[in-house]
């Protein structure tokens, strides 16, 4: 009696709840892109000199403008940063994210996060998740690229709740040596890409650094050419060390040779970073005499867990 009531005494307004409801043509719908309702992620490349020089800050990497949307992003679930931090200065970070994966281009100092910190150096990696302030402290003037998932969490209109994971970092020489292994292993050159991935115990399904990112830590050896692959993830790839000469091709489709076809060519400098869309063909060219590095941050362990990824190689 008591629920009826309740429910007697609600004022009924179907106009209200019909006012958003709309109804479209299936066949003209079901593919936004191609019907031009959404953008696609766009090319671009952002250079070193945005954090080369000047005052301790963050710099976006912003394409919210190309994207559609009212929130800073670089891709629908991710926004890349470079973060310069002068020594004996520090940086606050409290973004509304789950995740946030950096590698340190140059310089020294710590991060604390809740109970948590730790000293970074020259080459590390580390991740944070999202929900409370970190603090990164310079003792030698940092540059550091930086990637959160801050633009899923807009787009979904939710909120930090949980955290999935410890800080976790992953110092240089650690993974300067897992990737040598990789390198130097019996058919190695053959394979399409010759890199390691950054795991975190807590998530064996996807084998990846947070639950929604991945982070790979690859090499291009000299005179050699790396095959097209792709796959449904946006790649935020980050170059910290290269010679001229090197560089990537991209396309959306391949010919029957395995050649990308009518590609947009991205050259590689030092401490650049430059997107790879989802579903596109990549393929990497080093043409110089040295050792080139490529960090390729992505939202592949979300893509991962929701059996999507669809990663191809090319023959």
């Amino acid at each position: 009696m008591l629920e009826k009531t309740a429910i007697s005494s609600l004022r009924l307004d179907d106009d209200a709840a019909m006012r958003d409801a709309e109804y479209f043509e299936y066949t003209s719908s079901a593919n936004p892109i191609g019907a031009k309702l959404i953008s696609r992620v766009p090319y671009h490349s952002f250079h070193s000199e945005l954090y080369d020089s000047g005052s301790t800050r963050i710099v976006p990497l912003d394409l919210s403008k190309d994207l559609g949307v009212d929130y800073p992003a670089t891709g629908p679930g991710l926004l890349a940063n470079f973060l310069r931090i002068e020594g004996g200065e520090k940086l606050s970070l409290n973004p509304n994210a789950t995740s946030q994966v950096f590698y340190v281009l140059e310089g020294k100092g710590t991060v604390s996060q809740a109970e948590s910190a730790f000293s970074f150096s020259e080459g590390d990696f580390f991740a944070l998740p999202g929900g409370d302030e970190a603090v990164l402290a310079a003792d030698a003037t940092a540059r550091i690229y930086y990637v959160n998932d801050g633009p899923l969490l807009n787009y979904l209109g939710t909120q930090v709740s949980r955290q999935r994971f410890q800080p976790t970092l992953y110092p240089a020489d650690r993974a300067k040596e897992e990737l040598k292994k990789v390198a130097a292993a019996p058919g190695a050159s053959q394979r399409n890409r010759i890199s390691v991935l950054l795991g975190n115990a807590n998530f064996p399904q996807t084998r990846t650094v947070t639950h929604s990112m991945w982070a790979m830590f690859g090499v291009v050896a000299p005179h050699t050419v790396q095959k097209p692959h792709r796959h449904q993830s946006i790649a935020l790839d980050f170059i910290p060390d290269c010679k001229p000469g090197v560089y990537t091709l991209v396309g959306t489709e391949i010919d029957e040779e395995g050649n990308i076809v009518d590609p947009v060519r991205v050259d590689w400098t030092p401490g650049m970073a430059f997107v790879t869309p989802p579903g596109y063909w990549h393929a990497h060219f080093n043409e110089s005499d040295e050792v080139a590095y490529v960090i390729p941050l992505q939202d592949a362990g979300l893509q991962t867990y929701l059996r999507s990824l669809d990663i191809r190689f090319a023959r």
